[in-house]
Parts: structure tokens; C-alpha cells; sequence
């Protein structure tokens, strides 16, 4: 089994109403569920790590979760109010206004013997649980437990806008780094972290203190990995006619992940071994299931009868 671990929202994303005025319609998301979904609506078994409220959204995102055959036993029900996000495009970019005060997802706590790590063979953290103290505290306390058995998947998915110590900030994403196997951020990401350092010479550093792989996703542009065997690999976007890029990150992520599972590459001794022809055709069915999901709203990653694994 594959997990993820963090957020579980709800997005209000933008549209029209009939008269033509901007208007927003609620939809499920957070970056490590909508993870989780990408990875079971693709086919592995798939489990949710946080939390998820019991009011009305609460249900909704519990209600998406389950239809799309993930699976919700390790996370963690509470009346807390689910966190909600205003998304509005912005020359081709979302950005975001999060409530997130006190809520489930906030709240979360891991319960230390809960998960039988023996069992799963990648975690995925990241995301706005990793902007809070606690949310960070309990995910450190997660990997240092999961490391021994799983693979450790890792996306900073940064919102500036929830940031009010960025040196801390930096330091902290810093730590889940090098905790990491596999780590993939956006060029976005990329800027707000390391500035106009050079890609090739941030991956190098990562690759030096552990990482297998290291990816960036750049829009219309493509991904660029680096890895320490298979050595750098770029891969094209496909061109796809664009709804939104909401959830498009996630999307990738899970393929990715999915991907290297359905190699069997996913373990970490089998993914430092992975050639460069079997990893250029993961980040590639990683990068049309990104192109799918940008062709409609909202974060709605694509199901395995949507795209071929012949990529």
C-alpha cells in the first residue's frame, strides 16, 4: 500500500454563473489527498493519513475520498471545522486564500503504533500540514518511524500566503528534505525556496545527502529530473487545452508514484538501481496524467481506464 499524508480541504474554485459573473463552486482537494486519489484512482491500494472533520465538508471530502478507493482507517475524524480555500487564477497560476484557523486538518495528531509501516512501501508528505508547528511536528515524528520500511516521498506544494517565518520556513522544508527519497517541486516552488540558484546545482545537493530523485515541474515546459544513476532526464508536457492547473502538481505526484510502483521501482534500494529508460517513461505518464487534469476543474486526477500506462 501506498499513503499519503497532510491536507484534506475543501477548494472553492473559480467559475460563472449563468448570468456570466464570477462566482465559486466547492470542490475537494488538499494537495496529499488529492495525492491519495490520484494514486487509487490509477489502481494501488491507497490510504489517507490526517484530518478530516465530521461536519458537511467534512463528509464531502470523506464521501470523494471513498469513491475514489481510498482508503480513510488511518485517518482521524474530529468536529473540528474543515479547512477551506478561495482560488482564483492568476495569469495561469492559482492562488489561494486558506481559513484554516483550529480546524481537523490542523488539529491532526499521530497516533505513534497506528500504522503498520511493514506493510506500506511509500508515504507521501508535503504541503500546508508541514506550515504549522504541530503539523510539522507529528509528520517529523511519522517519517523518523516509517523510514526503516518505506519509501519517503516528499513535495513542499509552498503557499507563500500561510508563511510568517520564511527563514524558519526554509529551514524546515530544508529537514524534509533530507528525509526524503523523492523529491519533486514546481519552478514556482523552486523560486520561493532557492531563488535563482541553478537547477542542476540544487539537485546535485540533494542527490549528496541522500535523495534518489529529485523533480521539477515547469508548467508548459515540462519536467527535469536528476537522478544519481540514471543521471539528468527532461520530459515534455503534452498540449492539452487548459480548464486550470488546480491539482495538476498532485496529479503528477501520484502518477509518478503510481509509476514507479508499477515498475516495481518503488522500494528504495530498487528505485537508487531504477535505469533511465524505465525512469523517463514514469516521469512521462506522470506528465500526460498532469495534462489530463488540467483539462477540467478542479482537482480531478484521471482514473486508470482515462490514460494508458504505455507511456
Amino acid at each position: 500500500m501506498l499513503i499519503a499524508c497532510g491536507d484534506a480541504l475543501i477548494d472553492f474554485v473559480p467559475t460563472r454563473n449563468i448570468e456570466g459573473r464570477e462566482a465559486v463552486m466547492p470542490a475537494v482537494g488538499g494537495s496529499c489527498l488529492n495525492v491519495a486519489i490520484g494514486m487509487a484512482r490509477l489502481g494501488v491500494p491507497t490510504g489517507f493519513v490526517g484530518g478530516i472533520s465530521t461536519d458537511l465538508f467534512g463528509r464531502m471530502i470523506a464521501d470523494h475520498a471513498s469513491a475514489s478507493k481510498v482508503a480513510l482507517d488511518l485517518a482521524i475524524r474530529s468536529d473540528h471545522q474543515t479547512t477551506l480555500a478561495f482560488v482564483r487564477i492568476v495569469e495561469g497560476e492559482s492562488h489561494y486564500a486558506f481559513y484554516d484557523a483550529e480546524t481537523a486538518t490542523r488539529s491532526w495528531t499521530y497516533r505513534r503504533g497506528s500504522i503498520p509501516f511493514d506493510t506500506i512501501e511509500a508515504v507521501h508528505v508535503g504541503s500546508t500540514t508541514l506550515v504549522n508547528d504541530q503539523g510539522a511536528a507529528e509528520t517529523k515524528t511519522l517519517i523518523a518511524d516509517a523510514r526503516a520500511s518505506s519509501t519517503i516521498s516528499f513535495d513542499p506544494n509552498c503557499r507563500p500566503n500561510l508563511v510568517k517565518d520564511k527563514p524558519g520556513y526554509l529551514a524546515r522544508m530544508a529537514e524534509f528534505a533530507g528525509s526524503a527519497d523523492l523529491i519533486k517541486m514546481s519552478d514556482v516552488d523552486f523560486a520561493y525556496l532557492f531563488g535563482e540558484e541553478p537547477y542542476q546545482q540544487r539537485a546535485s545537493t540533494l542527490l549528496g545527502q541522500g535523495t534518489s530523485l529529485v523533480v521539477i515541474t515547469r508548467g508548459n515546459n515540462g519536467a527535469i529530473a536528476w537522478h544519481a544513476q540514471a543521471g539528468q532526464i527532461e520530459v515534455q508536457a503534452p498540449k492539452v487545452e487548459v480548464a486550470d492547473t488546480i491539482g495538476a502538481g498532485d496529479s503528477f505526484q501520484a502518477a509518478l508514484l503510481f509509476a514507479l510502483y508499477n515498475q516495481g521501482r518503488i522500494a528504495r534500494p530498487r528505485l537508487q538501481d531504477i535505469g533511465a529508460d524505465e525512469l523517463r517513461r514514469a516521469l512521462s505518464f506522470a506528465a500526460n496524467c498532469a495534462g489530463l487534469t488540467c483539462t477540467r476543474p478542479g482537482a480531478d486526477p484521471p482514473w486508470s481506464h482515462e490514460i494508458s500506462w504505455s507511456w
